[in-house]
């Protein structure tokens, strides 16, 4: 019965955030760039009092390096890392343990399925934001493929060489590189490395630049023709007047991945971190993000508030038999590998 009273009184003070408790708080949240809807800011500040400021970052892999050197000082009250990385910061001690995220009102509406998640399988700390998957996008118009294979952004045809893009980092496009080649991610293999190395020096011989950001803009332009992309981000492209791009679901399959907000260690403002959890959890809110940024989410009552264009989005239906494969957290010696093929590709 205490334990049944507890739980009712903690909800209440979670419902309760008024501007009276938050009329000084600050939140600093730490995102991808084109990651974070103006407009859901302002519902949470509006709502709280709270005021929130946003700096990006293009990769988890900046994520990690500035929570490695911030030494729990960062600034950051909140981040938003992909799955394996999430892992990642638990084991380096990276991420604060964030009291009652089960108890939080709004966690009810977390699909049992992503309650728990296995690299927070207690939700001691993280709650849900989006999900999608990588893979790459073209304009149809001006590219004769489509969009089967892998192998055609590996090894672009003389129609599209010197017009590809790739991300600025190895995350996402190793593990790629392991669907074209049906290795594994992860490996330790020293052999099938070497095969992902020949295979991206082979690639940058067609590639334009790598990056991370910008990506739909030098589709737009025409600067590029084919791109690494993410499937969410890539329909916000065709939102925006890019009509002809397609994301690429290729026989070989997609990287799948999770994103999750979690507080920095050393985070200043907790319960205004909490509070922004809680909200986002909300069936509302999180159709929001996902209006906006046109991924999935874990909330399946957000459907109830997702735009038309939303539910009609093309580029983030995963077509019938294509495999959708989560990204992991490697241990030290396939990062080793990792980070040895992508030093040489940068060379």
């Amino acid at each position: 019965m205490k334990e049944k009273l507890l739980k009712i009184l903690v909800s209440i003070s979670f419902l309760f955030f008024s501007t009276s408790v938050f009329a000084a708080g600050k939140l600093n949240l730490y995102n991808w760039a084109d990651y974070t809807p103006e407009d859901l800011i302002e519902k949470f500040e509006k709502e709280t009092g709270i005021s929130v400021t946003v700096d990006t970052y293009d990769s988890n892999e900046t994520l990690l390096a500035k929570l490695q050197a911030g030494g729990g000082s960062t600034g950051y009250d909140l981040a938003v890392p992909s799955q394996h990385f999430v892992e990642i910061m638990i084991k380096e001690g990276l991420i604060e343990k964030v009291d009652g995220i089960k108890d939080m009102p709004n966690y009810k509406y977390v699909a049992d399925q992503f309650q728990g998640p296995s690299f927070d399988p207690n939700q001691d700390y993280s709650t849900p934001w989006q999900m999608g998957s990588a893979s790459w996008a073209y304009r149809a118009d001006s590219y004769s493929g489509d969009g089967s294979s892998m192998m055609e952004f590996f090894k672009p045809s003389d129609e599209v060489c010197g017009k590809v893009a790739v991300f600025k980092s190895p995350e996402e496009v190793v593990n790629m590189a392991h669907l074209a080649l049906g290795s594994s991610f992860c490996s330790e293999d020293p052999n099938e490395m070497q095969a992902v190395m020949d295979l991206l020096i082979e690639q940058k011989k067609c590639v334009a630049v790598y990056s991370s950001e910008g990506i739909n803009e030098r589709l737009m332009s025409g600067e590029v023709i084919m791109h690494a992309h993410w499937d969410g981000y890539s329909q916000v492209g065709k939102w925006e007047g890019v009509d002809d791009l397609t994301y690429a679901y290729p026989k070989e399959g997609v990287v799948g991945w999770f994103d999750s907000l979690v507080m920095p260690k050393g985070a200043k403002n907790v319960e205004e971190a909490k509070a922004f959890m809680n909200f986002v959890m909300h069936p509302e809110n999180m159709a929001m993000l996902s209006n906006f940024a046109a991924y999935a989410n874990a909330i399946p009552e957000s459907s109830k508030y997702l735009s038309d264009d939303m539910k009609n989005a093309t580029n983030i239906q995963v077509p019938d038999g294509i495999p959708v494969k989560f990204g992991q957290a490697c241990n030290k010696e396939s990062q080793a590998l990792i980070d040895k093929v992508w030093t040489k590709l940068m060379q």
